[in-house]
């Protein structure tokens, strides 16, 4: 499957080409991008693999001059982005590759919208219209590489920066942060062991889940948000139990890039309080997401039921409801080793009430389906705790 006949070009929602054996493309689409001396960002464990090496190699073959920075945190913080703009000035790059999982993607497109501002990063939070702040021809110009299927930044025109002193996760929006180029191969996320495929996979499931429940209207979004949570069904247990399963890895970085793609719509409570779980306790994203997915499912229920037992018939579950869907989604979980509380990755309810607080304020609350307030949240938070749904 590594043949270029494998590789399918798609212009939705940027240029992406698709298949095994793409990233064989790289340098020419860095030409293409205008880039001769990118930077390319990447984390430190990725850092160290052979496919940071060939791609790297492939590069300079294609003559390229290409650098690599890769201090960053698996939450990114805002530490990170000054590192990687003062890398970038150093060796006078003109683009970034974004090369890795969902903490190198959000490090790489804020560095290429902050390596030609003047403005603090904070300055251009996602609210109102701080966007417009950023001079936008001064952007780096952005090729995405995902390694793993979960957060689909690669498609995204947002990324998640933590403030380590107020330990607040902070969107950054701009649509140039879009990047104009993607490569989705799916022989990069072989290697990624199951425990990190489960956990991908279901913030892969928690995005596309969301954006379907979103009360927005947006019927293209609700399409694509649905077909990507069939292909979940269908080939994420696939990918856990056998990662060499190349037609499993191509689904789901699929089904990852359509949830990033869907959620313009919207996210809702899982995000909501995943983000701030993030930040004070450092969790991965998808893990908490993955743990926290059928505690919002039932809290969400009123408003959700109709979308969901369509969704059942949709996924041909052998019951079609509401409750069949909860079902599924707690055998998911076990079949791939999901815990069932937070409390087993050891996340307290000690800081409840900051957390229902710093939930509501999550600019991905304003999409939930039901208007929950921080108390709402904070109990919320406690049955995930204890495990009690």
């Amino acid at each position: 499957m590594s043949n270029n006949d494998s590789i399918s070009a798609w212009n939705y929602p940027t240029s992406v080409l698709a298949g095994a054996g793409a990233i064989g493309q790289l340098a020419q689409c860095c030409k293409t991008l205008g880039m001769h001396k990118p930077l390319l960002v990447t984390d430190p464990a990725l850092a160290s693999l052979p496919m940071v090496e060939a791609a790297v190699s492939a590069m300079r073959d294609g003559g390229l001059a290409v650098d690599v920075f890769s201090e960053v945190k698996s939450n990114p913080v805002s530490e990170n982005v000054s590192a990687g703009v003062a890398a970038y000035k150093r060796v006078d790059c003109d683009g970034i590759v974004a090369f890795g999982g969902g903490s190198a993607m959000d490090a790489a497109k804020v560095i290429a919208l902050m390596v030609g501002q003047h403005r603090p990063l904070w300055d251009f939070v996602d609210e109102a219209d701080n966007w417009q702040r950023a001079d936008a021809a001064a952007i780096a110009p952005i090729l995405a590489v995902p390694t793993t299927a979960g957060t689909g930044s690669e498609v995204g025109r947002a990324a998640v920066i933590t403030d380590e002193q107020a330990q607040i996760k902070h969107l950054i929006f701009h649509p140039k942060l879009l990047p104009s180029q993607v490569i989705l191969d799916p022989e990069l996320t072989v290697g990624l062991p199951p425990h990190l495929t489960a956990a991908t996979g279901m913030d892969a499931l928690s995005h596309n889940l969301e954006a379907l429940c979103s009360p927005v209207y947006h019927p293209m979004a609700s399409g694509i948000a649905a077909e990507g949570i069939r292909l979940v069904h269908d080939y994420l247990p696939r990918a856990v139990s056998d990662g060499d399963d190349i037609n499993a890895r191509m689904q789901m970085i699929t089904a990852s890039a359509m949830g990033a793609t869907a959620f313009q719509k919207g996210l809702g409570a899982m995000h909501a309080l995943a983000h701030p779980l993030g930040a004070l306790y450092d969790a991965h994203h998808g893990l908490l997401n993955a743990i926290l997915m059928p505690y919002v499912l039932i809290t969400n229920r009123k408003a959700i039921d109709g979308e969901i037992a369509r969704l059942s018939r949709y996924l041909n579950l052998p019951k079609p409801d509401f409750g069949g869907f909860c079902d599924w989604v707690l055998q998911l979980r076990q079949e791939i080793g999901i815990p069932h509380s937070l409390a087993e990755i050891g996340i307290d309810t000690l800081q409840q009430e900051r957390i229902g607080v710093m939930a509501t304020l999550d600019p991905t609350a304003a999409t939930n389906p039901v208007a929950l307030t921080s108390a709402q949240y904070s109990a919320l938070l406690c049955r995930a705790v204890n495990g009690e749904l």
